[in-house]
C-alpha cells in the first residue's frame, strides 16, 4: 500500500484538488448499468432483444417508440432515481470536504449531487439521466423528466399486466413543448446534444477554477477514467501537470498510465477504487 501512502501524502500537502471522475467511479460504487440489478430489472428485454447491459441497450434499434421508451423509462428510473450513492462517493466527499476542489466528470447518474457535492463545484460534461431535450433540437432547453418517466413506467407495467409488455402507452410518449417533435435523453451521443444554460454556467465555473489554479501544489486526481473519451479528462490533466512543476498527477483505475514526461510526479494505483478511497480516508483521519 505504498502508493496509497504516497497519495495520502500528496492529498495532505495539496493546496487544491482537481478531480476527474469517469464511469469506473460509479461502477465501484455499485451502479446498475450491468450485473444482477440490471439483469433482474430487464429480464424481459434480455429474453426478447438480447440486451445485457444499459449501455448497449441505449443504442438498441427498438422497432417502435413505445418499446424504446419502455426500456428508457425503466432504465432512467433505475440509474437516476432509484440507485442512490454508496460508500465510494461518501468516502470521496469526506476526503474533499473543507478543501479547495473542483470535479470534472463524464458521469451522468447524478451521484455526485446525491452525495452532497455542491453543484457549483461540478462540471458534468456529458449530460444527465434526469433531463430530456428536443430530438431535433429546436432549442437549447432541457426538461426535468422525473414525472414523465414515472408515468411511462407505470403505463408500461399496466400494459404488461394486460398482456402487452415492453410497451409504453402511445399517449405518454414525451414530445417537445416547443415544436412537438419527440423528446430524447440529454446524453451526449452525437452533434444533437443540447448544452443548456446550466451546462455553460458549469463550464464557466470550471474554466475559472482551472485558470486560478495553474500554479501551486495542485493534485490532479483521476478516478475510474479509461480511454473512451480521454480528451475530456485524461489528456488535459496530463497537460496541466506537465505545465505546472508543482502539480501531481494521481490515477486510480484498472489500467492507469502516465506520460514519461510527468512520470516522476505521478502516482498510479491499479487496485479496486472503492478499497483505495476507503484506505485513503483511513490514513487521513488517523
Amino acid at each position: 500500500m505504498v502508493r496509497i501512502d504516497r497519495l495520502a501524502e500528496a492529498l495532505g500537502r495539496a493546496d487544491a484538488v482537481l478531480v476527474g471522475a469517469g464511469a469506473g467511479l460509479s461502477v465501484a460504487d455499485g451502479d446498475a448499468h450491468v450485473g444482477p440489478a440490471f439483469e433482474a430489472r430487464f429480464a424481459d428485454f434480455h429474453a426478447a432483444r438480447g440486451i445485457t447491459d444499459a449501455y448497449s441497450g441505449g443504442f438498441y434499434p427498438f422497432p417502435t417508440p413505445e418499446e424504446k421508451w419502455a426500456f428508457w423509462a425503466r432504465n432512467i428510473l433505475l440509474q437516476r432515481y432509484e440507485s442512490g450513492p454508496g460508500a465510494v462517493y461518501r468516502d470521496l466527499h469526506a476526503l474533499l470536504d473543507g478543501r479547495d476542489y473542483f470535479v470534472l466528470t463524464t458521469n451522468v447518474d447524478h451521484r455526485f449531487q446525491n452525495s452532497g457535492f455542491p453543484k457549483d463545484r461540478l462540471f458534468y460534461t456529458q449530460g444527465d439521466y434526469g433531463l430530456f431535450q428536443c430530438s431535433v433540437p429546436c432549442s437549447q432547453d432541457t426538461y426535468d423528466n422525473h414525472d414523465a418517466v414515472v408515468a411511462m413506467d407505470a403505463g408500461e407495467r399496466a400494459n404488461a399486466a394486460a398482456g402487452t409488455p415492453m410497451r409504453v402507452p402511445t399517449d405518454l410518449l414525451p414530445t417537445c413543448p416547443r415544436c412537438g417533435e419527440p423528446l430524447t435523453t440529454n446524453l451526449r451521443s452525437d452533434e444533437t446534444f443540447v448544452q443548456d444554460a446550466g451546462w455553460y454556467a458549469a463550464a464557466e465555473r470550471y474554466v475559472a477554477w482551472s485558470d486560478a489554479h495553474q500554479s501551486g501544489r495542485v493534485l490532479h486526481l483521476e478516478l475510474g477514467v479509461g480511454m473512451n473519451t480521454p480528451g475530456i479528462i485524461k489528456y488535459p490533466f496530463w497537460r496541466r501537470v506537465h505545465d505546472n512543476p508543482e502539480a501531481t498527477y494521481a490515477a486510480v483505475s484498472l489500467e492507469p498510465g502516465t506520460p514519461r514526461e510527468i512520470a516522476g510526479r505521478s502516482i498510479l494505483i491499479d487496485t479496486d477504487l472503492g478499497a483505495a478511497l476507503a484506505a485513503l480516508r483511513e490514513r487521513l483521519t488517523v
